[in-house]
């Protein structure tokens, strides 16, 4: 890619984006490629059973709130107040949770682990406590159980949230078709917010990344000249930035303002894609993804393929669940749809 046409176009790196507290209780909705979602538009694969089956759980959710936006209190083992779906990304557990959201009655909130706890952050504990408090239902996708510190605070939240008759939805993801991670993600869930535990219907959710169904091979990757063929003719609003630049402004940007570097863009370009080295570096990389496939932005690379940016050590450790979600995300955004 050359310089000039680098030097013509916007950059990521250049944008300093700010989140108050209100804008981040105002971004707690599902991300817009589910606008639509609703448990009848959700297509569960015949293949795999649980698919069926968290439908009918969903369905049954939904069913504890009474004619007029309250939620029934009525002790029942079938309607707990709290349902967790764990299962592998691509699964559809997303358009569940969203699909749930849109069927509460009266005020609720959709946001990932990360946005609860940055909203922790900015307003403190006794403040998010009091502007999430009252809702009908408290929805969070992509728990996360790495961090012992924000995973203790979230379920003291939820604990009082509930306390208070707030009903609570939350996913998580575990690797596609991978035999017993399911159940075991399912019972960190469950010991990580033990006060709680009892509350929660776990769903297991198994099937093939959605995804992938129809996409085969790799996330799409440009040599220099197609790449710089590509940015010419797009006629959105486009930035274009080499890899590492991107990595560096992701150093000095909160996760949880990341969805703000894209606002107003149609496309991504990203020039000398490498293999990362830094285990920080792909932690940030995969929070940026996920803002990425929520706003659908669509990724125009150069260099390695961008679903190979991860190695080997890295899928094979600890956050491999993460990283393998990314390469996900990744494959379908530089599919070449929309661009």
């Amino acid at each position: 890619m050359t310089s000039d046409a680098t030097r013509n176009h916007d950059h990521l790196a250049d944008r300093l984006p700010t989140l108050t507290g209100e804008q981040m209780v105002d971004h707690l909705v599902p991300p817009r490629q589910f606008d639509t979602a609703t448990i009848d538009s959700y297509r569960p694969d015949l293949n795999y059973p649980s698919q069926t089956e968290a439908v009918a759980a969903v369905q049954s959710f939904i069913a504890g709130w009474r004619p007029g936006g309250l939620f029934s209190r009525r002790k029942n083992k079938e309607s707990l107040p709290g349902l967790y779906l764990d299962g592998g990304f691509g699964v559809g557990k997303t358009h569940l949770l969203a699909s749930l959201w849109r069927a509460a009655p009266g005020r609720k909130y959709f946001g990932t682990f990360i946005e609860y706890t940055a909203l922790v952050g900015a307003l403190g504990y006794a403040g998010a406590a009091k502007v999430l408090r009252g809702a009908s239902l408290i929805c969070i996708d992509e728990f996360e159980l790495d961090d012992p510190g924000d995973t203790r605070i979230m379920s003291r939240l939820l604990g009082e949230l509930a306390a208070s008759g707030t009903r609570i939805a939350a996913t998580s993801n575990t690797p596609p078709n991978a035999l017993g991670e399911g159940r075991f993600a399912a019972q960190d869930f469950l010991r990580e917010i033990d006060a709680l535990s009892a509350q929660f219907t776990t769903i297991r959710i198994d099937g093939l990344d959605y995804r992938r169904r129809d996409i085969e091979g790799h996330a799409v990757a440009l040599d220099d000249d197609e790449l710089e063929a590509a940015v010419a003719r797009f006629s959105g609003a486009l930035t274009v930035d080499r890899f590492d630049d991107v990595l560096a402004h992701l150093a000095k940007v909160h996760p949880s303002r990341y969805v703000k570097l894209l606002d107003g863009l149609d496309a991504v370009a990203l020039t000398d894609v490498h293999v990362l080295t830094s285990q920080t570096d792909a932690l940030r990389f995969v929070a940026f993804v996920d803002r990425l496939y929520d706003a659908q932005v669509p990724v125009m690379s150069s260099g390695v393929a961008l679903d190979r940016v991860f190695p080997d050590d890295m899928l094979a450790g600890g956050y491999r669940k993460k990283y393998l979600r990314a390469v996900s995300r990744l494959i379908a955004l530089t599919s070449g749809e929309g661009l």
